[in-house]
């Protein structure tokens, strides 16, 4: 059973960056696909970003430009640098394992406990 661990959440100011961290248990990330969610206080949980068990990456319109995900296969992690945070980029964030079917990706993992995001203006 795959096991997931966000890390690197925290409180900045607007145009400053954070990197997110997501560590892997019960399987190989060069084997999976990986997505990241958010959920922003009081709204449902959305999908921002997604890598390809090839690499391929994509994004959701409202963070394109300026987050960008990644997988590091020695550390069986998976990150998503965000820069040029908003404030409306804050959110618990989450990240799944999950697969592609066509264009479309499904979660198909349990949920960690998430990294809290804060963006002040």
């Amino acid at each position: 059973q795959v096991q997931l661990v966000e890390y690197g959440g925290g409180l900045v100011q607007a145009g400053e960056s954070l990197r997110l961290s997501c560590g892997v248990s019960g399987s190989i990330v060069t084997n999976m696909a990986a997505g990241w969610y958010r959920q922003p206080p009081g709204k449902q949980r959305e999908l921002v970003a997604t890598i390809s068990r090839d690499d391929r990456t994509n994004y959701a319109d409202s963070v394109k430009g300026r987050f960008t995900v990644s997988r590091d296969n020695a550390k069986n992690s998976v990150f998503l640098q965000m820069n040029s945070l908003k404030p409306e980029d804050t959110a618990d964030y989450y990240c799944s394992a999950g697969t592609f079917i066509g264009a479309t990706y499904y979660p198909n993992s349990g949920w960690g406990q998430g990294a809290q995001v804060t963006v002040s203006s």
